[in-house]
C-alpha cells in the first residue's frame, strides 16, 4: 500500500491549487483521510480531513479557502486550495487509515506548496 500525494507547486498569492492523494496497492477501503502540512521547524498540523461517509473537518486557519473531497471508488482524496497566501507555504502530506490485507495508517511522501507574495 502506498499513498501518493501530488499537485503541489509554485503559485502567486490569491491563486489556487488542487492536491491529490491516491491510494495504490491492495486496498479494500480508506477510512478517514487527512491532509496535513509542515513548515521546517514546526509541527505537522492538520489542514482538513474527511471520513468514509464524507463528513469533513477543516482547520480554522484555512476555513472558507480550502475544501476536501473524495472519490472512494478511485481511492482518491482532493484538497482544493483557493485564495492561497504566503503563510500556506509548506509541505503537504496526506494520511489515510487503510482497510484491507495490509491495514494501517499510511502517509504520502509530501508535496511542496510555495505561495509567493
Amino acid at each position: 500500500v502506498q499513498l501518493q500525494a501530488s499537485g503541489g507547486g509554485l503559485v502567486q498569492a490569491g491563486g489556487s491549487l488542487r492536491l491529490s492523494c491516491t491510494g495504490t496497492g491492495v486496498i479494500l477501503s480508506m477510512n478517514t483521510v487527512g491532509w496535513y502540512r509542515q513548515v521546517p521547524g514546526n509541527q505537522r498540523e492538520l489542514v482538513a480531513d474527511i471520513t468514509s461517509g464524507g463528513i469533513t473537518n477543516v482547520a480554522d486557519s484555512v476555513k472558507g479557502r480550502f475544501s476536501i473531497a473524495r472519490d472512494s471508488a478511485k481511492n482518491m482524496v482532493y484538497l482544493q486550495m483557493d485564495s492561497l497566501q504566503p503563510e500556506d507555504t509548506a509541505v503537504y502530506y496526506c494520511n489515510a487509515d487503510v482497510r484491507g490485507p495490509f491495514p494501517g495508517t499510511y502517509w504520502g511522501q509530501g508535496t511542496l506548496v510555495t505561495v509567493s507574495s
